[in-house]
């Protein structure tokens, strides 16, 4: 079993905006996914910097432009 990992969203406001003003449901297990996705960018962000040879991450090691 996979160890549950630290929660780095707030879920009030993350369950909030999910919820698009209402129009749509969010079950139990959407934010432990989320949260699951945000811990994966966090560590490839980590890992593009220092490849990068830098200790301050940028928002482009965070963000991946699609084109």
């Amino acid at each position: 079993m996979a160890k549950k990992q630290e929660m780095l969203l707030i879920a009030s406001k993350t369950k909030e905006a999910l919820k698009g003003k209402g129009k749509y449901n969010v079950s139990g297990d959407a934010l432990e996914g989320l949260n699951s996705y945000v811990h994966w960018l966090v560590d490839q962000a980590q890992k593009r910097c220092t490849a990068n040879g830098r200790k301050t991450i940028r928002n482009h090691d965070i963000v991946i432009e699609c084109k």
